[in-house]
């Protein structure tokens, strides 16, 4: 085991295994890290951020990593603006849930828990945040969720496969050494030595279509629009009507919504069921709501069972 790690998130890659092994991670506001040096899927959506043990490792590790770098340049300048003066730390608040404001999001991240203790256990966490001083508006939706949680429909697949091959190639091609310079390199690598890479097992059906792309045209274009507008009538207008703080959900499916926006987000081990398998309480928010966010984990974290 580790004292702290990183996690880099395109859709799910920090809250995803934080929630499923009862640790802490926090997926920033798109930009807040650098992505420089990191292997890339999707400019607009890759974040960097810590997979701890409690919050306050994981918010000093976040003090340590966020920054303006001029290795990537647009990404970090703006969300530079949303750094606070004085860094993460100060908002490690043991009263950091009093006078919050947070919406529950019930459907259908609590289907898959239905008749098992874990539902039990998730009323009682709703129960503490009103006990801290927080106002729990429950059972609140998002817009056109179901598509925004899934690829195929909201645009995300269409423009990672293209993201994918753009990022990867220009990545490769600034490498002093590599023994490949591009995607079809790695394809033909990966055909060649099937046994090393696991191949036959895995396929690279991902790589291969990505490969097929073409740049940015018309349709590309229109499905990056249409991410933005479901964003932004979505997670942003929900949490804007009803003057929230954050949304919560069960689990680590909500990172769905919250990554095609480039939204933060931190989960909390919360429990674990009849299994023995973990499951968190992801709190997300708007973009540059870290401090928002880390009051809530870090107050909530601590006055829970699990």
């Amino acid at each position: 085991m580790v004292a702290v790690s990183l996690g880099t998130e395109t859709h799910g890659s920090i809250i995803c295994p934080a929630d499923h092994n009862s640790v802490v991670g926090i997926k920033p506001t798109v930009g807040l890290t650098s992505r420089a040096g990191v292997i890339p899927i999707s400019p607009r959506q890759d974040t960097i951020g810590p997979i701890c043990r409690t919050v306050s490792d994981a918010v000093h590790v976040l003090d340590v990593i966020v920054g303006f770098d001029p290795r990537d340049y647009e990404a970090t300048k703006s969300a530079a603006k949303f750094i606070p003066s004085g860094g993460y730390k100060q908002f490690l608040n043991k009263q950091g849930l009093n006078g919050k404001k947070i919406g529950v999001l019930r459907n259908p991240f609590l289907i898959p828990y239905k008749g098992s203790n874990v539902t039990s256990i998730f009323e009682d966490h709703l129960n503490v945040l009103r006990q801290r001083g927080a106002t729990v508006v429950d059972n609140l939706e998002v817009e056109n969720l179901s598509i925004l949680m899934d690829p195929s429909q909201s645009g995300e697949m269409a423009t990672l496969l293209l993201e994918f091959k753009l990022s990867i190639n220009k990545f490769l091609q600034e490498l002093i050494y590599s023994p490949v310079r591009s995607l079809a390199e790695i394809i033909e690598f990966n055909i060649n030595n099937p046994n090393l890479e696991k191949t036959n097992e895995y396929g690279q059906d991902f790589f291969m279509a990505s490969e097929m792309t073409s740049g940015f045209g018309e349709s590309e274009i229109e499905a990056v629009k249409k991410m933005e507008q479901l964003s932004k009538n979505g997670v942003e207008r929900l949490i804007k009507k009803n003057q929230l703080d954050a949304v919560l959900a069960i689990g680590s499916d909500a990172t769905s919504m919250l990554s095609i926006g480039g939204y933060p987000a931190i989960t909390v081990p919360a429990g674990y069921d009849r299994q023995g398998m973990p499951f968190g309480i992801c709190f997300g928010g708007l973009k540059g709501t870290e401090p928002k966010l880390i009051e809530i984990a870090y107050d909530f974290k601590d006055n829970i069972k699990t």
